[in-house]
């Protein structure tokens, strides 16, 4: 193929390039520039307003995406989503968790368009746009590994989908500048990526999706390549870009402390399928089901299996092999857990309801600690109860030793129950 040079002040690469382009350079190896291409040529010569009067205007904006029923199956492989339905609202902080392999970039990536929908209806304000192209979308995509050309300063970088769509230069250094200010990086315009640190390539690469005021962000683990006090600062300017912006985002993460933090309501995902999808606290307050229960939470909720019974109006948790018993007749569901007495069950305590400060109204149960530790604020001991590991979140000044017999005292109020044969909370 013919290959000439054009007279341009900053030489960028295209789509499906016609023979008048030239590449300069090779494509940076671990990036997906193409899907970000792909998203960033939407509407080339369509009219836009300035980047101030579309911010001003963003609250009447309606960006309401919903999934009915959507599911994705490559050729001759198994079904990677199975059966999705959910609503994110406008203006909605919606996030995706759920362990490798559940589906959630793949969902994500569906509501893209850089994925085929095997089924079901994806729709944005109402409208089906299951077989709209990425670029017609209205949607930006952040992605994991940044995606930013090498060869270009942050301000090209940010600038590039508004050059591929004709913007004005004018209109072009306002939103840029306006979206630099917004993430503090206005002193890095003229950098290369190869200059700064992973945290300000991550704003460059927000910074570019929030220059095309688009209806919908999406966020694929952005914070993954950061390290952890990066990644807790990171988190505070995403709240406060989510407040100022007023714009809907879905986020997706492995991290269960990011979608506490962040998100307005949680996707909980496994194996392809919505397990629970809420707003945090109920999700860890109620889980609805065993995964979730265990997944939701730092440390994990401890599980114990056994059988209830029921007795003179007397409602009891006996573990299998009868070590732990446990009086729930005060529990807030007493007499919904009697109608499931002789059945067998998963009891589950999150670590922070274990205490050893003595207690008259809270279950006493003794658990040889045989390792502990020391986080300066909080300790945690661990012990095995009932052939399960189990840990307590004590305050600093516990006098728990190691290896010697410890009393526990559980707030059985705050027990959970799930069936132990649909894992669903009863």
């Amino acid at each position: 193929m013919a290959f000439r040079r054009q007279r341009v002040s900053v030489v960028t690469p295209v789509l499906n390039p016609p023979s008048k382009h030239y590449w300069p350079f090779r494509w940076p190896r671990n990036t997906d520039l193409k899907s970000e291409r792909a998203l960033s040529e939407r509407a080339i010569r369509r009219g836009e307003s300035s980047f101030t009067q579309s911010l001003s205007h963003h609250s009447s904006l309606m960006a309401q995406i919903s999934l009915s029923h959507i599911a994705k199956a490559y050729p001759n492989g198994p079904r990677v989503i199975r059966d999705v339905s959910l609503t994110v609202n406008d203006r909605e902080f919606v996030v995706f968790v759920g362990p490798s392999g559940c589906g959630k970039s793949t969902l994500l990536r569906m509501i893209a368009g850089l994925e085929d929908i095997t089924d079901g209806d994806l729709l944005l304000d109402g409208q089906r746009i299951n077989d709209l192209p990425p670029k017609d979308r209205d949607i930006a995509m952040v992605f994991q590994n940044y995606a930013l050309y090498p060869h270009m300063t942050v301000f090209d970088n940010m600038a590039f989908g508004l050059k591929l769509r004709n913007f004005s230069k004018a209109d072009i250094r306002q939103r840029v500048e306006k979206a630099a200010t917004i993430l503090d990086i206005q002193n890095l315009l003229d950098r290369k990526p190869k200059d700064m640190s992973g945290g300000q390539r991550q704003r460059v690469a927000i910074g570019r999706a929030i220059v095309r005021d688009p209806k919908v962000f999406l966020f694929d683990e952005p914070l993954s390549n950061l390290d952890a006090k990066l990644r807790g600062q990171t988190r505070i300017e995403l709240q406060k870009l989510h407040r100022e912006l007023q714009a809907t985002i879905i986020y997706v993460t492995h991290d269960q402390v990011e979608a506490m933090t962040l998100g307005n309501r949680i996707c909980v995902l496994r194996g392809g399928d919505v397990m629970q999808f809420d707003t945090p606290m109920t999700l860890y307050n109620q889980p609805a089901n065993l995964f979730v229960a265990g997944f939701i939470g730092s440390p994990p909720m401890n599980f114990l299996r056994g059988t209830l019974t029921e007795q003179a109006g007397t409602v009891q948790f006996v573990s299998d092999g009868g070590e732990v018993r446990i009086d729930l007749s005060t529990h807030p569901h007493r007499q919904a857990f009697a109608v499931q007495a002789g059945r067998p069950v998963v009891l589950g305590i999150r670590a922070e309801h274990l205490t050893d400060q003595p207690n008259p109204a809270y279950h006493v149960q003794p658990m040889a600690v045989d390792a502990l530790e020391q986080l300066g604020n909080e300790l945690f001991a661990y012990g095995m109860l009932a052939g399960n590991r189990f840990v307590a979140r004590l305050p600093a000044d516990s006098t728990l030793q190691l290896n010697e017999p410890a009393t526990l005292y559980w707030q059985t109020e705050k027990c959970h129950l799930f069936d132990a044969e649909t894992e669903q909370r009863l």
